[in-house]
């Protein structure tokens, strides 16, 4: 009787093992939960993606991008879950605040350091993709899946670039957070309302289509400002409980009365989308998160306590960029190989109903493990370099150029 779960006890003996070892091996001063809210936003973006992202053949066995989302509007709801963007950009201005309190040195080589650590993954991904491209198309791989799978693979590194952005206007956020407390992020959110209504309202037939562009900086500076403010101790929990609420009632009145669309993300053919750029309705959504992230943070620091729950958040941490670069390119690991046999139900069908989702489902576990493959190689590209100045400076140079081509093609450019 005692044979199954002795041989279960002795299976999970090594992972305890390693969760006790991580635990002891963690400072004291670590702030658990703002790694655990960080975690849970990384793995949603896989699970978005790969949940939420669909394929269509061709006659010539071409891949294309499809979204279930056109097909089934019910699955909105999900996005407004999946998408923890706000969350990200959340932690990551509370710890950009005091890692910026605590340099060193000047500003520049705090800000060159961490551009750096953002920098060497996004080059590592798209020069291997770079590579990797000519020797598909040699094998047989159609152009069409090979455009379909550059554009996936570059579609969230947009991110990283934005992210860069609202790090290196740090100092300047911090000031405000010290001026203004976390009402420094109002101005941001008024900036993007006056945006929408100028391209949604009234003028919306003279105003020209670039003005959207506008919102980029503030819409997603917005919930990093706020990261900063309460990294500066400026947000307690009065602060979290009017983020919550006035989020909640902000997205409730723009999807009811303004008829914003309920997806968070494109959906194909629609006339608006919420995404990109960001409109009201993300800055809505990111507050109400921050209200809830900042209101649960002590709950999940003693959750996190446990070593069995915090040996996967710090793996999580330690592989931030290889999930954000690398998640696509384990999708379509097995959505080419599986153009070639045809339509599976869930990898190469249409989303077009309830079953296609339930075999997306099956099929997540396979873009699972196959992440985990991959990522035993790409996780080198989030450590420093380990050739000398000479040698590390001509294979920046290399990556740098072989991006560069993969970025022309992933554009459509060639």
């Amino acid at each position: 009787m005692n044979g199954p779960i002795s041989a279960s006890a002795t299976a999970l003996a090594p992972l305890r093992k390693a969760a006790a070892r991580i635990d002891r091996q963690t400072p004291a001063h670590r702030d658990r939960a703002i790694d655990g809210l960080r975690a849970l936003a990384l793995l949603a973006v896989p699970t978005g993606h790969w949940l939420l992202g669909g394929f269509t053949l061709d006659a010539e066995g071409g891949l294309h991008n499809a979204s279930p989302l056109a097909a089934l509007g019910g699955l909105a709801p999900a996005g407004w879950v999946l998408q923890m963007l706000g969350v990200f950009f959340l932690v990551g201005g509370y710890a950009s605040a005091l890692s910026f309190g605590r340099r060193t040195g000047s500003t520049r080589a705090w800000l060159k350091g961490r551009v750096v650590r953002l920098g060497r993954p996004v080059l590592g991904v798209t020069a291997v993709w770079a590579l990797a491209a000519p020797a598909l198309y040699a094998a047989g791989v159609p152009e069409a899946t090979l455009r379909t799978g550059a554009t996936l693979v570059i579609q969230p590194l947009w991110f990283v670039g934005v992210y860069v952005v609202v790090t290196a206007l740090t100092p300047y956020c911090v000031r405000a957070a010290r001026r203004l407390g976390g009402w420094s992020a109002a101005p941001l959110l008024a900036a993007v309302a006056v945006v929408d209504f100028l391209r949604y309202g009234p003028p919306a037939d003279s105003v020209p289509s670039w003005l959207s562009l506008v919102n980029i900086l503030p819409g997603w500076l917005f919930a990093y400002q706020l990261g900063v403010s309460w990294g500066e101790r400026r947000i307690g929990r009065r602060g979290a409980w009017l983020l919550l609420a006035g989020g909640t009632v902000l997205f409730a009145a723009l999807l009811a009365v303004f008829h914003y669309p309920a997806s968070m993300v494109g959906v194909p053919g629609a006339a608006r989308t919420n995404s990109h750029p960001p409109s009201l309705l993300v800055l809505a959504l990111a507050s109400a998160q921050s209200g809830a992230a900042i209101l649960l943070r002590d709950r999940l620091a003693k959750l996190l306590a446990r070593p069995a729950l915090w040996a996967p958040v710090v793996v999580i941490n330690l592989s931030a960029m290889t999930i954000l670069c690398w998640h696509q390119t384990a999708m379509l690991a097995a959505a080419v190989p599986g153009s070639f046999m045809g339509e599976l139900a869930g990898l190469t069908t249409a989303p077009d109903g309830a079953a296609w989702i339930a075999a997306r489902l099956a099929w997540m576990p396979v873009f699972a493990a196959l992440f985990v493959g991959i990522a035993r190689y790409a996780r080198r590209f989030e450590g420093p370099p380990r050739e000398g100045r000479g040698a590390s400076a001509l294979r920046r140079t290399v990556a740098g150029l072989l991006a560069a081509g993969f970025a022309v093609f992933a554009l459509g450019l060639a």
